[in-house]
């Protein structure tokens, strides 16, 4: 039986859920919090598995095949490998991905290879041991690094993702995009949005999607760019003779939205359709209060019908009206 499509109001079709199982986090990112951490959610806020297994059974009913478990770090929470098992087995979820930064997960990695886990996007910045303690306020390099190596020869599929800063990482640049000479992984640049709980650290963002493409191109001026995948928000490239490939996202310059697929459930259920608005759909009070998969649906459908047609539209009819929101109680 085929699956449903289903689309927005501006003919894009809807299948990619951004699941946040919670606000909490084991680093401090400089692009993701501030160094005093954030107020994180009483444990009864967050969405309990019952309400997330639900929630993800009537989401793939309506068309959702894909899911990606986000945090905060997903890993910080208690028995994550027990909601995952469950996922997977939801009929109409084809592709379960999970974005971590690693500290945690090596003991799950074989569990996570026998449960047939997409691909897992790994959280690191920087190679340098000193540069990870500036930026994430933690000395784990190790732990990221060893997770990075046993992923790999795991095959389980692995994308590095790394958020460009300036001043802080951007002479990484060129040896992360040697990791992709003999590993078949794809190194993924991220241009830095403001969700870091403080807002923009920039009067003007200088690092954009195309100043990261020129300097990548002129230490391999023979890179080439390749197909994108499907609704994909990275531009993706390769280098004659590499094993992997480069993927430039730009989050803040918004090139992608024509062609985005992605809802976002934030960990205390507050439904997202674009990453730049500060929510539309309180899902937790709907399923709290006793309300019906079919009269959830309803209200679904009315947000997905109202969707902004890219983030500067959604970034303007938000309620509050500056960004200041810290990616972490976002959901990646």
């Amino acid at each position: 039986m085929a699956s449903p499509i289903l689309f927005d109001n501006h003919g894009r079709p809807l299948n990619y859920l951004r699941l946040a199982v919670t606000d909490r986090c084991n680093l401090r990112c400089f692009y993701c919090m501030p160094e005093e951490g954030i107020a994180y959610l009483p444990k009864k806020e967050l969405l309990t598995f019952e309400e997330i297994e639900r929630l993800v059974t009537l989401l793939a009913a309506m068309g959702i095949s894909k899911v990606r478990l986000t945090g905060g770090e997903p890993f910080v929470r208690t028995d994550l490998m027990k909601l995952i098992r469950r996922i997977v087995s939801i009929e109409g979820i084809n592709d379960v991905h999970i974005t971590t930064n690693g500290i945690l997960t090596g003991p799950f990695i074989d569990e996570l290879k026998a449960l047939g886990i997409a691909s897992v996007n790994l959280s690191l910045d920087t190679l340098d041991a000193q540069r990870f303690f500036k930026i994430t306020r933690r000395n784990e390099f190790d732990k990221t690094w060893n997770t990075l190596q046993r992923l790999v020869q795991s095959n389980i599929p692995v994308k590095l993702n790394a958020v460009v800063m300036e001043d802080k990482n951007t002479e990484d640049i060129l040896p992360m995009v040697e990791l992709t000479r003999n590993q078949n992984i794809s190194v993924r640049f991220i241009e830095e949005m403001p969700f870091n709980g403080e807002g923009s650290h920039y009067p003007k963002l200088n690092w954009t999607y195309k100043r990261i493409l020129d300097h990548i191109r002129s230490a391999y001026p023979e890179i080439q760019k390749i197909e994108d995948p499907k609704n994909a928000t990275a531009n993706h490239y390769s280098i004659p003779g590499f094993r992997g490939n480069i993927g430039i996202i730009a989050a803040f310059s918004r090139t992608f939205c024509g062609s985005c697929n992605r809802l976002r459930i934030t960990a205390q259920g507050t439904l997202k359709t674009c990453l730049y608005d500060d929510g539309v759909l309180d899902i937790k009070k709907l399923v709290r209060s006793g309300k019906t998969d079919e009269e959830i649906k309803q209200e679904l459908l009315f947000a997905f019908a109202h969707r902004p047609k890219d983030g500067f539209e959604a970034e303007a009819h938000r309620h509050k009206k500056s960004i200041s929101e810290s990616m972490s109680t976002i959901g990646g």
